[in-house]
């Protein structure tokens, strides 16, 4: 079902790189061929030479050449084609499953004991399974060193698989233009030896939320808002991106459009936790509605408490 050679990053590199050479071989021959062909007809056939234009009715053989070489070459590109992109369709029932979730602009992975890293760890020479999840728009996970991509659509279950061959440190990007951040969008891939990865994975006191690994409650909602991606789109520092900053934010008056009617509310506890479980319900007047996705289910009210602490304290500078 699959094969590990150990000398490309992924399975998939060598069926892909067979089919880009074979197709830009036929193109530089094609090019090369016709340009050629082309300077000497412009030098061969030239008014000074060819004073009067032959007209010529046809010729059957070239006709049938020019029809038939490109058919079979078309059908070349499309076999090793399809031989690379085949296999990449059906994952081995052995396989890591793992848990891609994409958001404006960052990736998390899932493991199925509970782990959860903004990269992605892997072992050498196991196959991966990794189900594609979006919170909000169209991504694209792209490793470009495994040659694989797959876009990560809201709403539809997708999957993409492949096996690491090389133990090393890789790129890991998002191939679809997602907004203002979108460049900011990648990660690493970390592949390890089975061991390390064995000891990576059944480190049990990694499961844990980063936010019980600090000390005040405003530095673990701090920890909470960078792992729901929050810091992506809110900046601290007064700064404007896609949504309004948290400085000096708690107990500030807000100008929002509900229901297509301006109003002006104070952003207290109420206001916050309604903001984080029902974002739609309202939008703060000069900022596009729709951007930002409902939490419910996904923080509790401790955690919110947390998230509040912190608003509050950026009031301090």
């Amino acid at each position: 079902m699959y094969s590990s050679t150990g000398s490309e990053a992924s399975n998939f590199v060598s069926t892909f790189n067979t089919s880009f050479y074979l197709i830009a071989g036929i193109s530089f021959v094609f090019l090369l061929g016709l340009t050629v062909l082309m300077l000497y007809f412009v030098f061969r056939y030239n008014r000074k030479k060819n004073k009067t234009a032959t007209q010529i009715e046809g010729n059957t053989l070239l006709e049938i050449a020019w029809t038939v070489i490109p058919i079979l070459l078309s059908l070349v590109m499309f076999y090793y084609g399809w031989v690379g992109w085949k296999p990449m369709n059906k994952a081995p029932k052995d396989a890591i499953n793992i848990t891609s979730v994409a958001r404006m602009w960052s990736f998390s992975f899932q493991y199925e004991n509970g782990k959860e890293s903004p990269d992605l760890i892997i072992p050498v020479n196991s196959p991966v399974k990794i189900n594609l999840v979006s919170l909000d728009v169209i991504h694209s996970l792209f490793i470009p060193e495994f040659r694989i991509k797959s876009d990560m659509i809201p709403g539809r279950e997708k999957s993409m698989w492949f096996l690491p061959e090389t133990k090393g440190e890789y790129d890991l990007f998002c191939a679809e233009y997602c907004g203002l951040r979108h460049s900011f969008m990648n990660a690493k891939v970390k592949v390890l030896s089975n061991d390390e990865f064995t000891a990576w994975y059944t480190d049990t006191s990694s499961v844990a939320s980063v936010a019980e690994e600090v000390s005040t409650p405003a530095a673990q909602g701090l920890a909470i808002m960078k792992n729901l991606g929050c810091i992506a789109c809110h900046s601290t520092d007064g700064s404007k991106i896609v949504g309004p900053t948290y400085l000096n934010l708690f107990g500030k008056q807000q100008v929002v459009i509900r229901n297509g009617v301006e109003l002006t509310v104070t952003v207290d506890e109420a206001y916050i936790k309604q903001r984080i479980l029902d974002p739609s319900y309202e939008v703060v007047k000069g900022y596009p509605k729709g951007i930002m996705q409902s939490y419910k289910g996904k923080v509790s009210d401790e955690d919110i408490s947390k998230i509040i602490e912190y608003l509050k304290s950026l009031n301090e500078k």
